[in-house]
């Protein structure tokens, strides 16, 4: 009997989906709720597993099709788990199928070895179109998969050192000139048209300060391992700015408000997005009632949605209703840059890279570690009073985090 794969409701006002990678061709023998398929919201990734065990016996859709929830995408013929496994009982089709799997996998003319990567069809797909074999290509997929952005990365790279050797005539060719055409994945059209919007419809200001990190930085330097080795996690400075700035959100309650309609909807709550850079783009996961946690527990809730966000992990549901979002460009290098809001929110913070630079205290110059900081909010809703005061308590709680404990 056939089973129909569809694709399952993906989340409040979700209506269609992109087929991401293939797990599973044509052919293949698949387990019960083994994943068969990815497929990728405009806010997440997810993986789809089988219902039955059987037989992948045709796909109804291809990589990077879009697809509306509901809809099959792909036919289970259901086996015996012994008969999947039995090649006695494999019907000469799919023995065929397999023998050309197999016949995918040799490289010169020799089988693939225990060691060598499972290549995904559409790996195989890119391989044979960049003349390359799977042992040319650095497999990054889990259970040492060969996946298309493995190809597609080892050409970017060839092409870079190829370009990197100047031509003896002096003289571009035509291979020189490529262009690759990418559809753009359901996610990064998410983010356009959330940047466009914000940019059209929120009256967003930014404003700068500078914090002195060395009350951080020393902390951490004397308290790290025991911190570490206590909690299991290591003390970041995340946990330090999501602290303070839930200070400075009780103090100035308009920057974690929103506008809904004709009016201002104040929260008593506090959910914390932490903007988390992917290969698919920039995605914000939330803490949840985050000025219930302790130091240890924002660590741990960062790190694990950050690494559940990265690996494609993460739901739907964390990365929604979020009140205020703190994003740090500095673990990029960036100095100084002007973040935007993430609506319907009212506000963001922009965090960036520890530099020692020279400042004045007490009449003498010294050298300290310093962060530039932003905080780019909706005029419509936060004045300026309240921003830069918003930010002056960050700085406060930052450059001496006992203010946070005290609560003065």
């Amino acid at each position: 009997m056939a089973y129909e794969l569809k694709i399952p409701e993906a989340g409040e006002s979700i209506t269609e989906v992109q087929i991401g990678q293939w797990l599973k061709g044509e052919g293949d023998a698949v387990d019960k709720d083994e994943v068969v398929v990815e497929i990728e919201t405009d806010k997440a990734s997810m993986e789809l597993p089988s219902p039955v065990a059987g037989i992948v016996a045709k796909h109804l859709a291809q990589e990077g099709d879009m697809v509306a929830v509901g809809a099959a995408i792909a036919l289970i013929e259901e086996r015996e788990p012994q008969a999947v496994t039995s090649a006695a009982a494999v019907p000469a089709a799919d023995k065929a199928h397999a023998s050309a799997q197999a016949t995918a996998a040799v490289s010169d003319g020799k089988p693939m070895t225990a060691g060598d990567p499972f290549v995904m069809p559409a790996a195989r797909r890119a391989l044979a179109e960049s003349g390359l074999q799977p042992s040319d290509v650095q497999a990054t997929g889990p259970g040492n998969r060969l996946l298309k952005e493995d190809v597609l990365h080892h050409r970017a790279k060839a092409r870079t050192a190829t370009e990197a050797v100047p031509s003896k005539a002096g003289e571009a060719t035509d291979d020189d000139r490529e262009e690759e055409v990418v559809p753009m994945s359901m996610l990064r059209r998410r983010i356009a048209q959330r940047l466009v919007d914000a940019q059209h419809t929120a009256a967003m200001l930014t404003t700068f300060n500078e914090i002195d990190m060395s009350a951080v930085m020393s902390l951490r330097k004397q308290r790290g391992e025991a911190f570490e080795k206590k909690h299991g996690v290591k003390l970041g400075i995340m946990s330090f700015f999501v602290k303070a700035a839930i200070d400075a959100l009780k103090l100035m309650p308009a920057v974690n408000a929103e506008i809904r309609d004709s009016n201002i909807v104040y929260k008593n709550y506090f959910d914390i997005g932490v903007a988390v850079s992917t290969d698919r783009g920039l995605v914000v996961p939330v803490i949840r009632n985050a000025e219930r946690m302790s130091f240890a527990e924002v660590e741990a809730a960062v790190a694990d949605l950050a690494g559940r966000a990265r690996v494609r992990k993460i739901t739907v549901e964390e990365l929604q209703g979020g009140t205020f979002t703190i994003t740090n460009g500095g673990v990029f290098g960036s100095l100084m840059a002007t973040p935007i809001i993430n609506p319907p929110q009212s506000a963001i913070l922009g965090l960036h890279v520890i530099q020692d630079r020279p400042v004045a205290r007490d009449g003498q110059v010294v050298i300290r570690p310093m962060m530039y900081v932003a905080l780019t909010y909706d005029h419509r809703i936060v004045d300026g009073r309240e921003s830069v005061t918003f930010l002056k308590r960050v700085k406060d709680c930052v450059e001496e985090p006992a203010r946070m404990l005290i609560e003065i």
